[in-house]
């Protein structure tokens, strides 16, 4: 038995890339506890026409389980999957962490009073209370069902189930528009967020790495005349 848990860990060494999430939490609570800094308040027209829609609190949450049982799957399943993706969001996340580091954000758009009165709004007030208005853009949680939905299309095994991937792009979609529906996060969040996902899609998804450095290497090679 200990032999094979030996062996588990040794075929799925990488998997200490989930270590990542300590480092994620413990500089993301540094950073809403934080005093004394000038915050930057993020706002644009767009966001005064949305309403706010506790229904949407239903998809948030479900970003939870998105997020982590794709990762897991893939820890299991696919070592490849498993890297890119972590690779995805892992970078993206600290790249967030440090645009809140310099650029501190704030947003003012949560009602004041509920238009109704029910047990959804009540678990929007408890999410008011456990995650604050500060630290909002680029929003995370754009940038993470972005970048697991990507994951999810790209696998060789998940990407040709047709209907799982309708459901991911639904369950992504939902999850964007809850962050305003919501109002835990402004427009351009979700806009700074597409970007910057578009960038690291471009980093971890389309680069030929293999054919850079190979051919760095071939150059190397022949430029000593061997």
């Amino acid at each position: 038995m200990m032999m094979k848990i030996k062996d588990w860990i040794y075929a799925h060494r990488y998997a200490w890339l989930v270590g990542y999430t300590a480092i994620y939490l413990f500089w993301f609570r540094l950073l809403e506890t934080r005093k004394g800094r000038e915050w930057n308040t993020i706002h644009i027209a767009l966001d005064d026409y949305i309403p706010f829609e506790e229904i949407f609190v239903v998809p948030y949450l479900l970003w939870f389980l998105y997020v982590a049982v794709t990762i897991v799957y893939f820890l299991f399943t696919s070592k490849d999957d498993f890297v890119h993706c972590t690779l995805f969001l892992f970078t993206g996340m600290t790249i967030c962490l440090v645009i809140y580091s310099v650029w501190p954000s704030i947003q003012n758009l949560r009602p004041a009073s509920f238009p109704r009165d029910n047990f959804l709004t009540d678990i929007v007030k408890m999410l008011y209370v456990t995650d604050t208005s500060t630290n909002v853009c680029p929003s995370i949680h754009v940038f993470n069902s972005i970048g697991i939905h990507i994951a999810i299309s790209k696998s060789r095994r998940l990407g040709k189930k047709h209907w799982l991937v309708r459901g991911s792009f639904f369950l992504m979609v939902s999850i964007c528009l809850a962050t305003v529906f919501l109002k835990q996060h402004s427009v351009f969040d979700g806009i700074c967020a597409v970007a910057l996902s578009v960038f690291m899609y471009l980093i971890v998804y389309k680069a030929d790495y293999e054919h850079i450095f190979g051919h760095r290497k071939e150059k190397d090679v022949l430029g000593t005349g061997i």
